[in-house]
């Protein structure tokens, strides 16, 4: 596997080895001794997976006082995946990043907890799986707009297919003191 560093502190993507031949391809998704050596340490104790259709967003979404470190794959389609550093005193603090993740080219993305997290589905449909650290607490979560003009994701859909609950997401000045502190290194 091959773990790449991105200019937002303990962001990963991953580019796992995969095996092809004449009956399809063989690849591992997880492997918890590569992974911590790659400094991914966290005990993963939920999978969650969602079907979506093009132009959905699922997101910016993070838990306040149980953060979620994350690890997404999909399993079917592609979509753009976006991180963004929400925690305050941070060196890039509001800073985003987005990668394609898809089936065809097996990219994973690692997001350590204290980061707000979505994506945009660009095919047809997608599957995403994704492992999560925390178990989640729907009490707990924090929906941040989806596109606050602070932020600036420049996302690929204008006119997205959104929940009920990411329709009604506030804006980052509104949760700014609900937003995780930061303390030198990832939580």
């Amino acid at each position: 596997m091959k773990f790449t560093s991105t200019e937002l502190e303990g962001v990963l993507v991953i580019e796992p080895d995969v095996f092809r031949d004449g009956r399809g391809f063989f690849l591992e998704s997880y492997n918890q001794r590569k992974y911590t050596e790659a400094g991914v340490t966290e005990v993963f104790v939920q999978d969650n997976h969602s079907l979506s259709r093009r132009g959905t967003i699922r997101g910016l979404h993070t838990q306040r006082t149980r953060p979620q470190a994350k690890l997404i794959r999909v399993v079917r389609g592609a979509i753009f995946d976006v991180v963004v550093d929400i925690r305050r005193g941070s060196p890039t603090f509001l800073r985003w990043i987005g990668v394609e993740l898809g089936a065809e080219n097996f990219l994973q993305c690692y997001v350590p907890a204290g980061y707000a997290h979505g994506f945009c589905v660009l095919s047809e449909m997608a599957e995403v799986e994704y492992k999560c650290s925390q178990l989640y607490d729907p009490a707990d979560e924090l929906a941040i707009l989806w596109n606050d003009p602070e932020i600036g994701v420049k996302w690929p859909a204008d006119e997205p297919i959104l929940s009920a609950r990411d329709s009604l997401a506030r804006p980052l000045r509104d949760v700014m003191n609900l937003l995780p502190q930061y303390k030198g290194t990832c939580l």
